[in-house]
């Protein structure tokens, strides 16, 4: 979905004019228009703003150009309910809710997260444990929290 398209949708589904949102927002009515019109697209600022006064995630409001995974646990984030937050309640979108809670991390360590995921994930080759271990870890290595 574009980003103008977005944003009209979710300033309908709050109930709210244009002059509504543009005053939670601190933005001018016209530039509300603007940007549901497609003329203009809002600021960094503006999009911070929006995220947080509608928790919706960024990658959201600009119509999920990128597929967010958890890195440090690798999860697929497609949802905004499945990101993290900061403690200002702002999205954190590099983290998943169960690795990354209010600004602290879950898991200690690489090997906490990879006991945890061992014994939750599917195992159908019948792997040794210490071969799930290992795998588990090739795979976390890549990620941006344990490199």
């Amino acid at each position: 979905m574009e980003v103008k398209k977005i944003i009209k949708t979710l300033r309908e589904k709050n109930q709210l004019t244009q002059e509504q949102m543009a005053e939670r927002l601190m933005v001018s009515r016209q530039a509300i228009s603007r940007w549901e019109n497609g003329d203009t697209q809002p600021d960094t600022e503006s999009l911070k703003l929006l995220s947080k006064e509608f928790n919706v995630s960024i990658n959201t409001l600009l119509g999920t150009p990128r597929k967010l995974i958890c890195q440090c646990c690798g999860m697929p984030l497609n949802e905004d309910d499945l990101i993290s937050h900061e403690q200002d309640g702002s999205f954190n979108e590099d983290y998943c809710k169960w690795c990354y809670e209010n600004g602290t991390f879950v898991y200690d360590s690489k090997e906490s997260l990879i006991d945890f995921l061992a014994k939750q994930m599917p195992n159908p080759e019948n792997l040794s444990e210490e071969a799930m271990h290992n795998q588990i870890d090739l795979w976390l290595s890549k990620l941006k929290h344990w490199k």
